[in-house]
This record gives structure tokens, sequence and C-alpha cells, in this order.
């Protein structure tokens, strides 16, 4: 079996700080002001990042990228002991790391909108999640997300 690979991508130290900073949950202005930048800087610096991360227009989107291209540290593996995902939010996980919305979401999965927002939050409860950013750090860390699963979507 052969792997994919994707291109290196090199981030500038304050750009790879801003996307860093989002990996916890934490907002723009929570980064920015950590920083001591203002929240409009930190916004150019992470629109630069996503710019360079294949162009991608959302945060989680932009971290999957970074951790799979590791233009990023990638998060610490923790163990899944006790963590129970149900298939219909594991299948979610890779769609919100492509920076899909719930309507989008919906379609590829062919079920209901509501059902597919429901699977959401839910989603973010099991990982412990405080947005959908946050979500794919955890989604990375329980290795419920791959480098290979975003990496084939970018190709």
């Amino acid at each position: 079996m052969t792997t994919t690979t994707v291109a290196r991508i090199t981030l500038a130290p304050r750009e790879r700080q801003v996307l860093e900073g989002l990996a916890d949950g934490s907002t723009l202005a929570a980064v920015a002001l950590n920083l001591q930048i203002r929240e409009g800087t930190a916004a150019g610096y992470l629109k630069l990042a996503k710019r360079k991360l294949y162009g991608v227009s959302e945060n989680a989107a932009a971290l999957a990228v970074g951790y799979a291209s590791q233009a990023i540290t990638q998060p610490e593996m923790l163990a899944p002991d006790g963590l129970y995902v149900p298939r219909e939010q594991r299948e979610i996980v890779p769609l919100i790391a492509r920076g899909m919305a719930a309507a989008q979401m919906a379609t590829e999965l062919k079920r209901p909108v509501d059902i597919v927002r429901r699977d959401g939050r839910e989603l973010l409860q099991n990982l412990m999640a405080q947005n959908r950013a946050h979500a794919i750090t955890r989604a990375w860390q329980y290795q419920l997300l791959t480098a290979d699963q975003v990496i084939t979507w970018l190709h």
C-alpha cells in the first residue's frame, strides 16, 4: 500500500502561532490577546496561513491541513479509553475537516440537516471540544482523523 503525501508547507512564525492558538478552542480575539497583537493583525496572519494551506476557508480545515502537512505542531495523541463516538458522528469528522457546513454534510451523507446538526453538537460534547476547530484537534488526538484522510481530499 502506498501512502500519498502532501508537500511540506512552511508557515511564517506568527501564522503558525495564530493557527496553533485556535487549536485549543480559543477565539481569534483570545489568540490575539495572548500573542499581544491586534485581532485584525491576527486575522491577517490567519488569512495568509489559510491561503498557504491549499486555500481553505474554515479554521477547522486549516488545522486539518496544517496537521497533515506538518505545517503546525501535531497535538499529543490520547488513548481512546472511555471515548464513545458513534458511527454517525465519526462520519462527519472528515467533513468538518474539509470545512463543510451542516447542509453540505447532510447532502453528502444523505441525511436530514437537523440530524447532522444534532450529530455535530453531540460530537463536540463527546470530544469535549469548544468549537469545530477544537473538534479537529481532539479528533486528531484520538485518531478519528488521520493525515491519510486529509491528504485524500486534497488531491
